[in-house]
């Protein structure tokens, strides 16, 4: 995703994080829930958290979210960071460079 498809998307729906990336993807799947925590191997309330911005994930289980449904994983490892920085107050941008 580039730095203005983020921008753009974040004025449509506000602060882009993992949680609500990871919402949006099951929603355009139309899957509960629970049948996706089962796909992510997490508990329906953790995936619940996750989605409302209450948990934080790893680099390491964001690299693996990403794998499982099938998007980019620097995406969902600079989202998971970036959720993580902001989460302890420390006011840096995380961005993905071209290769």
């Amino acid at each position: 995703m580039t730095t203005n498809a983020k921008q753009h998307l974040e004025k449509l729906c506000g602060k882009l994080t993992l949680g609500s990336a990871i919402r949006s993807i099951r929603l355009c799947e139309e899957e509960s829930q629970t049948a996706f925590a089962k796909k992510l191997k997490v508990s329906t309330q953790y995936l619940c958290d996750l989605e409302h911005n209450r948990k934080t994930v790893s680099a390491k289980k964001a690299k693996k979210f990403a794998e499982i449904l099938g998007h980019s994983p620097e995406q969902f490892v600079a989202l998971a960071i970036q959720d993580s920085l902001n989460h302890d107050g420390i006011n840096m941008l995380v961005e993905v460079k071209a290769a």
